[in-house]
């Protein structure tokens, strides 16, 4: 057993040695993300502010994207109540996407590039590398809920309790831990990197609606979900140290069978094989669309389907929210005055969720460009008469076409459900949820013209644009909570153009951030057309 994870400890020192700067801004940089709002929500807990947000966050439709509160009175809506309540989901989600890209990066990516095998070579255990990685990731989490405790106790404000703080915390760690064990396991199982990659965020998204669902109609199922385990915790209220307990021992398990199943396959390979390929090719794959469609297929047809899935899921929940505004006179009242409806209100704000989803494909498929540049895959076909401009355009307007349908099916698949579950009482028709997607669809060219800006200048800074996105949809979401200066949110695409089915719609805006789009992807190809390329020996 010794001799499977021989000079592990070696390895996890030169492994903190190579990482030391990525860990310092992931810790800090989440760390402060996640502890750093205390004085925002201190300025919306003043007066009536604390009781107008808990009977907001009561509704079915926040609930399903924010989780339960034990709180059951408004009165008992603690400064430290509200914080978890809003901050603690999404704070774990981001640690445990970010642990998950570590893992799988430093596991199965440099096996895929031949690292490993090189590592091996030496007095080096078989299963060395997996332990050292898993022992980094501990570390990191460990530390990033010590550092998320301190700041939020440094803060010295009300409710916001020591034991509560470190358990606040501790749930942002582990939920990092439960991401890196999940992606461990798919690590062995799944034939690349890359679907390592994809199938793990794939399960995180599932258990997020998975219990998005059980939140509205159930809560005591939540507890039986692995994402629960971060949430359910409710620190600076119940301080229930229990769900971590469950997810120790979840995270333990799956280690184990990490390493059972590591230990059984060849290196290169996964208990799902790649699947052969036909004998003969396609004549479409003669052409450069069509083997960028082929290379990019099975990406696509997964966002398609993840698309319609939560589109259904959110649309579900519309049912629940009219039994909701009936039970509840305040509720009522709020959304009578405004002459604005709970659905709109609603889809407003879901559909722009949905969409900043639907931008991460477009980016997806024009990073893929330089990745197969990269790998050498695309050196033989700059040795042939085909141009720059075919392989950038055709990237290009793949990206966009990908756009155009995943707004049809995100908005479609969560317009066709909620008309479903509310029948005649719907106050939208199916056209309104998707004029509402396309009034959104400038934000996802933006965003895929910043990606072929990238592409042509600075193609290694490609992952950057996804930051950007995540800055611009949480800029977004706490907006409200913020209180910026107007033209610091105008920072977020997202802001941009009109809050539909809310607000009118803007042609100016959609107008100018498609034109600054399109500028965005002309410039990019002055870049591609004359940057050197990676070609292969």
């Amino acid at each position: 057993m010794k001799e499977k994870f021989a000079r592990w400890e070696l390895l996890l020192f030169q492994y903190v040695k190579r990482d030391w700067k990525k860990m310092i801004v992931w810790i800090v940089a989440l760390g402060f993300f996640s502890a750093g709002f205390i004085p925002a929500f201190q300025e919306i807990a003043k007066g009536q502010g604390a009781i107008g947000m808990y009977e907001t966050l009561q509704n079915p439709a926040m609930i399903s994207m924010v989780g339960p509160t034990p709180v059951e009175t408004a009165i008992n809506y603690t400064l430290g109540a509200m914080y978890a309540h809003e901050m603690l989901l999404f704070c774990g989600l981001f640690a445990m996407i970010i642990s998950v890209l570590h893992v799988i990066g430093h596991t199965r990516k440099e096996e895929d590039l031949g690292l490993t095998e090189l590592v091996r070579s030496f007095q080096v255990g078989r299963q060395a590398n997996s332990l050292a990685v898993m022992m980094e990731v501990l570390f990191i989490n460990v530390i990033l809920s010590l550092f998320i405790a301190v700041m939020l106790i440094s803060f010295d404000a009300p409710t916001i309790t020591v034991t509560g703080s470190f358990i606040f915390g501790a749930s942002i760690g582990i939920a990092g831990m439960i991401g890196a064990v999940i992606a461990l396991v798919l690590a062995q199982v799944m034939p690349n990197s890359s679907s390592s990659t994809g199938s793990t965020l794939g399960i995180i998204g599932l258990l997020y609606i998975i219990r998005a669902g059980t939140d509205v109609s159930n809560d005591a199922l939540s507890i039986f979900n692995p994402l629960g385990w971060t949430y359910l915790t409710y620190p600076f209220t119940s301080n229930d140290w229990l769900p971590l307990v469950y997810a120790l021992i979840f995270c333990m398990v799956m280690v184990v069978v990490a390493f059972i199943l590591e230990g059984a396959r060849d290196m290169g390979a996964g208990y799902i094989p790649q699947r052969e390929g036909r004998a003969t090719a396609k004549k479409s794959l003669l052409s450069v669309r069509g083997l960028f469609m082929k290379i990019n297929q099975g990406t696509i047809i997964s966002w398609f389907c993840a698309f319609v899935i939560m589109g259904a899921a959110y649309g579900s929940i519309y049912g629940d929210m009219q039994k909701f505004l009936e039970s509840n006179d305040l509720m009522k009242q709020m959304f009578s005055s405004t002459g604005i409806s709970m659905e709109a209100s609603f889809t407003s704000t879901i559909m722009m969720v949905m969409i900043s989803l639907v931008a991460i494909l477009p980016i997806v498929i024009v990073n893929k460009l330089f990745v197969e540049e990269s790998r050498l895959y695309l050196s033989q076909i700059f040795a042939t008469k085909v141009s720059r401009s075919q392989l950038y355009w055709t990237t290009i307007g793949l990206a966009v076409l990908t756009s155009i349908v995943g707004v049809l099916l995100a908005a479609g698949g969560l317009g066709g459900t909620a008309i479903m579950v509310m029948g005649e009482n719907s106050g939208l028709s199916l056209s309104d949820f998707i004029i509402a997607g396309y009034n959104l669809l400038p934000t996802v060219l933006f965003v895929t013209g910043l990606a072929a800006l990238v592409l042509g200048w600075m193609p290694k800074l490609g992952k950057f644009v996804y930051l950007y996105l995540i800055y611009s949809f949480m800029l977004n979401y706490f907006e409200g909570i913020l209180d910026l200066p107007k033209w610091f949110s105008k920072t977020a695409i997202q802001n941009w153009p009109a809050q539909m089915p809310m607000e009118d719609f803007d042609g100016t805006v959609f107008i100018t951030v498609t034109m600054v789009s399109i500028i965005f992807m002309i410039i990019g190809y002055l870049g591609y057309s004359r940057r050197d390329m990676i070609e292969g020996a």
